[in-house]
């Protein structure tokens, strides 16, 4: 019995890394998909929504925040500030987009599904790693910690 595999080759659609210039001259508002921004709400504001979730929560949201850090490998994570030394964890829903890395100290808005999560160790060190962390820092994670999190599925850099 002859057995006969026939495979095509497809061009696969990996997500893109905008570049610096992109970023700076504005030709590049929203990545992944574009939203009306008009309702959202303030990083403090989500902050608080956060604080009444519990683990098994997701809340449709659109909120505003300061870029604190983002993944030093390709831009397929960043953290937003929320205030009160509170951050929010923010990846992008299938893994359908990055963002620049140059995006740090910028306000954006995002838009997605908030939620909270318990992160292990594991995960904790390799974000620590992606965020460029030292050694030290990354050793330092030693517990199961509860992350503020956000699936989004478009963010807007606000000008």
């Amino acid at each position: 019995m002859i057995f006969m595999v026939f495979s095509a080759c497809v061009a696969q659609n990996k997500p893109s890394v905008p570049t610096k210039a992109a970023l700076i001259n504005g030709s590049n508002d929203y990545f992944g998909t574009q939203f009306d921004d008009s309702d959202a709400i303030s990083s403090g504001e989500m902050l608080g929504n956060y604080e009444t979730m519990s683990k098994k929560d997701t809340l449709a949201s659109r909120f505003s925040g300061l870029v604190t850090e983002v993944c030093k490998a390709k831009g397929c994570w960043m953290k937003l500030e929320l205030g009160n030394g509170e951050v929010s964890m923010v990846r992008f829903k299938d893994y359908a987009f990055f963002v620049p890395q140059e995006l740090e100290g910028k306000e954006v808005i995002v838009n997605g599904l908030a939620y909270v999560e318990e992160m292990s160790i594991r995960d904790q060190r390799h974000f620590a790693r992606d965020g460029g962390k030292s050694e030290e820092e990354i050793a330092a994670l030693t517990k199961v910690e509860k992350k503020y999190a956000f699936e989004a599925d478009g963010v807007l850099i606000k000008k």
